[in-house]
């Protein structure tokens, strides 16, 4: 039965990849949305889980008010997905478009001298887009990909990022991920990490949104090792008024996080954790419906 299961899931994804990339792009977004809001309406673990990540950041919104925003971030997650089966068909110039970036200087800066940086990100709109943006805007993108089970949708995926110019790592199973990335850092790349939930169980607790998290410790823990800057960066969807694209991705490079001058490596690494989970925090409290954690991250 598993392994049943594992041929269906794996047929499935391929059977989405392939349909939506044929559907008019309008259509297509619009099957998704529907698709989300049949979702929310049957409710699951994964939606409850979402309004009560939302319930904790945004204490303020009414039961109605939260109901509205819960629908708004399933169909951000599910435009996520939509546009990642579209994106390979994505030209160049087409990705350019569909993004806007602010704060990127300081990280152009860093890369023109040779030098790597290390970004902090959030599960925060779409990650895929912003890396196949990055490979061909900025330098060459190095990551970590959770594994995902069955083990033939992990390497679709991972065939998928790769296909966009994106060098992926096993977070497990591959050998010493650490030591594999801070192999990459000799050299000027961006190593975007996802750290505002931690998978290891050796994560750093920190405030987010006023409430205890924790996160991973490797993009401070890599930053300090080999001195690259270390930078969070919020992503988030505007709405567009012109043809075309519906919805465009906003990426955000947040100020470069100082090193504290004393104390020891963990203390250090806690600091700057912290200050990246404070800019991710004001990203998620102003654009909340984007911050797709369907996973418990609040202690």
């Amino acid at each position: 039965m598993s392994s049943l299961g594992d041929t269906l899931a794996v047929g499935g994804y391929r059977l989405g990849w392939a349909s939506v990339r044929r559907l008019p792009e309008r259509t297509a977004h619009t099957v998704f949305e529907q698709l989300a809001d049949l979702t929310v309406a049957r409710g699951g673990a994964g939606v409850r889980r979402l309004r009560s990540n939302y319930a904790t950041v945004r204490p303020e919104l009414d039961d109605v008010a939260l109901d509205a925003l819960v629908r708004a971030g399933m169909r951000s997650y599910l435009r996520y997905y939509c546009e990642a089966f579209r994106l390979p068909d994505r030209t160049p110039a087409e990705i350019a478009d569909s993004v806007r970036v602010v704060g990127d200087g300081q990280v152009r800066a860093e890369l023109a001298a040779g030098r790597p940086v290390v970004c902090f990100l959030g599960h925060l709109g779409n990650w895929d887009l912003a890396g196949a943006w990055g490979t061909r805007e900025l330098a060459p993108v190095v990551t970590v990909a959770e594994r995902l089970k069955p083990e033939q949708v992990y390497g679709e995926f991972l065939a998928f990022r790769e296909s966009l110019g994106m060098t992926i790592l096993p977070l497990t199973g591959g050998g010493d991920v650490f030591a594999q990335l801070r192999g990459h850092l000799v050299r000027p790349v961006i190593m975007p990490l996802l750290g505002d939930r931690d998978l290891t169980a050796r994560g750093i607790e920190v405030e987010l949104c006023g409430h205890r998290s924790k996160m991973a410790a490797g993009p401070a823990a890599l930053a300090l090792g080999s001195r690259a800057a270390l930078h969070p960066v919020s992503i988030h969807y505007e709405r567009l008024e012109r043809p075309g694209w519906k919805y465009r991705t906003v990426i955000t490079f947040h100020d470069r996080v100082p090193v504290p001058v004393d104390g020891t490596t963990r203390s250090k690494a806690e600091s700057m954790t912290q200050v990246c989970a404070d800019a991710l925090g004001a990203a998620i409290r102003e654009h909340t419906e984007d911050w797709h954690m369907l996973q418990k991250v609040f202690l």
